[in-house]
């Protein structure tokens, strides 16, 4: 028997001594159901409820206003699907060997890519899709009794690993590339219908959504929401991309637009029309679902919870928005690229309108939803992250230790080959090109402006040894040097 058939018999088992009861007594009490939103490139400062100077998010300002709003909220990575992999498995992407993006040059087409040609090194090899050992989080709940649906991009394996290998019921439009031709219909996409020409992906997502709960409303479910908004190419509704032009007309700026990021330039200001319409119309979606959950009577027996998969596109591939007050964005280990916007309702438990500031990780999401659902935790599933349960109830949850990020790739945005690890009010970055450290204290820093290292260099080791003894313990495969580069 294979880990994972062992593992399902087990969770088959716990299902059936834990659940029962649950659905005997089902008019009195059902499973709490799953909502689990995840946007695409979406920045930390990208919904008005964290911020954002420019872009209007009414649906998700009313979610927060709702739930509980947490401020150091990251991905695994800087980067889509590698953090994608870490929510469907709760483990780290360096444990699984899933880095990059799935479709990125392995090393062996690195040698001869151009865009590589004067790197210093080759990128580490990876997992181009979630291994089908994992136990997913999908799967956790279906062996519950739980119907699950995906909706949108998944990114995270090509044929004989999509969502419904992984655990879901039913899948709208999720296969192995970002899956996006046009946010308008014709999508000629493999696994979503065509709809009118014309019509607006975000919306028609949406409505398979709508159509699910209808149709499922009356058992637990999981739905799983995976906008590809808003990644590029940057497309947006006609309407909304003139109501953001003309807003931006009476808008002055005091300092420059972008600043130096490595050899790129950041991106300082929110004022990019197309993207403000691809923002407002992915809350507009998101509107649409939560309004059918009060109209069903759902709401009151369902947790939601929403993330961004990697920080918000700020330094290149067309930099339509700003992290600021966070260091650049996309692809990159600083804040910008890791800190997410991330919301949870939880109905009456998670306190309306509160703010959490406790450190959690896309890892977390997996033992958090178990103990939602009222199910086992799975720890040698879900071994990088914790519940943060208790978090959402008004308490705390034990010290976790660092969290650790490993990105052994150059990402098309600028950033380099590297690793992170954040400890308390700590954060040291090492840059495998060279060795070179950066430390930061986030509470006085948070835009990582002054490398501390070299006047802390003791902290500075004691963090990398961290990060060191890390890597070593979950098998993380590091970057080699490129011959090319050293012929030159």
């Amino acid at each position: 028997m294979n880990r994972r058939d062992f593992l399902r018999n087990a969770l088959a088992g716990a299902a059936s001594l834990s659940i029962p009861s649950a659905f005997a007594a089902a008019q009195e009490h059902k499973p709490t159901n799953i909502v689990f939103i995840l946007a695409d490139d979406l920045g930390w400062r990208d919904l008005g409820c964290f911020g954002s100077s420019f872009y209007e998010t009414p649906n998700l300002d009313r979610l927060a206003s709702e739930g509980m709003r947490f401020t150091n909220a990251y991905a695994a990575c800087p980067v889509c699907s590698p953090t994608r992999a870490s929510i469907m498995a709760g483990k780290y992407p360096a444990r699984m060997k899933t880095t990059d993006y799935f479709g990125a040059p392995q090393p062996e087409a690195a040698m001869t890519h151009k865009r590589f040609a004067n790197m210093p090194l080759l990128p580490a090899p990876y997992l181009n899709r979630l291994p089908l050992e994992e136990i997913t989080i999908a799967e956790a709940l279906k062996n519950a009794g739980y119907s699950t649906f995906f909706a949108g991009k998944w990114h995270l394996g090509g044929e004989g690993y999509y969502p419904e290998e992984q655990g879901f019921d039913i899948n709208k439009g999720g296969y192995q590339g970002g899956g996006l031709v046009s946010y308008f219909s014709p999508y000629k996409n493999p696994k979503l219908e065509d709809g009118p020409v014309g019509e607006h992906l975000p919306a028609r997502l949406a409505a398979e959504s709508v159509k699910f709960l209808k149709q499922n409303g009356n058992r637990p479910f999981l739905l799983y929401l995976s906008f590809h908004s808003v990644h590029i190419p940057l497309q947006g509704r006609k309407d909304l991309v003139e109501k953001y032009v003309r807003k931006n007309q009476g808008i002055k700026h005091d300092g420059p637009l972008t600043l130096p990021e490595g050899k790129s330039e950041t991106r300082q200001v929110q004022d990019h029309a197309v993207y403000a319409a691809m923002v407002e119309a992915m809350d507009s979606a998101i509107g649409d679902v939560l309004k059918a959950l009060d109209g069903l009577g759902l709401a009151g027996n369902t947790a939601v919870f929403f993330m961004s998969d990697n920080g918000g596109l700020s330094t290149a591939e067309g930099s339509p928005t700003s992290n600021i007050p966070l260091r650049a964005g996309k692809g990159w280990l600083y804040e910008g690229g890791i800190r997410e916007p991330m919301i949870v309702r939880w109905p009456d438990v998670a306190k309306p309108g509160t703010v959490c500031d406790s450190s959690v990780i896309s890892t977390d999401f997996y033992p958090t939803v178990l103990d939602i659902a009222g199910l086992s935790q799975m720890p040698q599933q879900h071994m990088d992250g914790i519940s943060f349960a208790p978090l959402l109830k008004g308490g705390k949850i034990p010290d976790r230790g660092p969290i650790f990020w490993h990105y052994p790739h150059y990402g098309n945005q600028g950033g380099a080959p590297g690793g992170a690890v954040r400890d308390g009010d700590w954060k040291l970055i090492e840059w495998y090109e060279d060795g070179r450290l950066e430390l930061f204290n986030l509470r006085s820093d948070v835009g990582e402006k002054e490398n501390l290292a070299s006047r802390m260099p003791d902290k500075a080791q004691e963090m990398r040894q961290k990060l060191r003894v890390w890597r070593e313990n979950v098998g993380a495969v590091m970057p080699t040097p490129n011959p090319n580069a050293a012929r030159k």
